[in-house]
């Protein structure tokens, strides 16, 4: 006898089927589910919601309605109350890559259903923590001003020099310092993870991580002010949001303590670039950036000549695992669901609470 198959079906462009979906997550999936996929190839925003012709909305709506689970990504129409009530059997509905902070899911109509609403965008989290932990090691050995200098073809590393410069005098090691993290989302637990072996004391500011959190990871959930001034590094991983942006000011970078290092792979926008180049210029701080505002960083911007300062272009999350990673989790979350299982990247209240900044 034939298994009733749960039907699973994924909307999204060509680019992201071809380099999102591996066939080993395909066939896991086609174990225990039959899979259709349709393309679409509406415009992406990650600030607006996409929009749809009604002859396109038509043919996805159609291509909905017999799935018990729809899967969106870049290129799909807004799944909304319309696709909710035609699409009678759909018991999950999920994000591959940006729905957090993005528009193509309308989460509250899907709670009001008692759809499932899941979202695997953390597939990029593994790259980002792990860039984020190579950030803070090059800014404690203060590798970016030697790296300048070496290439830059001058003599460099002699005895003399390694006494008497201050370059040479800030070389730290990770090994039991404070470590503050700005945020504690997935990005900041799989930082945690690898910050353990280091023995480091953490304190994080994030709003909206449950207490319980703090005590099973072993941090101590503080202020944001505590978090600036206290630690030796600050590791900022908080989303952009209508809260965050610009959450670090001119008074709050003043508040790194002397001698510290920041450290940001989340947004740019979050910290004012001016106040963060003119706190620079003193000398007293280190940053580590693979963020900026604006981006790609201006040529001009002071930001690139300062010896104390490590850029990269905003590479931290984009690594070619990260992105089949995202349909990976996505099968995981699919296996759960079919199985009787809770699934555990779900899109809540508590998640648009944090997207609106609320």
């Amino acid at each position: 006898m034939a298994r009733n198959l749960p039907q699973v079906g994924i909307a999204c462009n060509k680019a992201v089927y071809e380099s999102y979906l591996a066939e080993i997550d395909l066939d896991r999936l086609r174990q225990f589910a039959d899979f259709h996929w349709k393309e679409f190839d509406e415009e992406t925003s990650w600030d607006s919601a996409p929009e749809t012709s009604d002859q396109v909305k038509s043919e996805f709506i159609e291509f909905t309605k017999g799935l018990d689970a729809l899967i969106v990504c870049h290129g799909s129409p807004r799944v909304d109350e319309f696709v909710f009530d035609v699409s009678q059997r759909l018991s999950l509905v999920g994000e591959l890559e940006g729905d957090r902070f993005a528009q193509r899911i309308d989460v509250e109509a899907a709670l009001v259903k008692n759809i499932r609403a899941v979202d695997t965008t953390h597939g990029s989290s593994y790259p980002v923590a792990e860039w984020a932990l190579g950030m803070i090691l090059i800014g404690l050995r203060n590798a970016g001003v030697h790296f300048r200098q070496m290439i830059a073809g001058e003599e460099w590393g002699t005895s003399d020099q390694r006494e008497s410069l201050q370059e040479f005098a800030h070389n730290e090691e990770l090994t039991g310092k404070t470590v503050g993290l700005i945020g504690a989302g997935y990005i900041g637990r799989r930082l945690i993870e690898f910050l353990k072996p280091f023995d480091v004391d953490l304190l994080v500011h994030d709003p909206y991580v449950p207490f319980e959190l703090a005590s099973s990871l072993g941090f101590t959930l503080t202020s944001l002010d505590l978090v600036l001034s206290e630690p030796d590094v600050v590791v900022c991983l908080a989303p952009l949001t209508p809260r965050t942006r610009g959450m670090l000011g001119r008074d709050e970078i003043y508040r790194i303590r002397s001698g510290g290092v920041f450290v940001n792979v989340s947004r740019g926008a979050i910290v004012d670039s001016t106040a963060l180049i003119e706190r620079l210029e003193g000398g007293d701080l280190t940053a580590c950036l693979d963020v900026f505002d604006p981006e790609p960083v201006p040529t001009a911007s002071r930001i690139r000549q300062l010896p104390n300062v490590f850029l990269s272009p905003h590479i931290a999350g984009t690594s070619p695992r990260s992105r089949t990673r995202f349909f990976e989790e996505m099968v995981s979350e699919l296996e759960r669901h079919f199985s009787g299982h809770e699934t555990l990247h779900n899109l809540t209240a508590r998640t648009l609470a944090n997207r609106r900044g609320d």
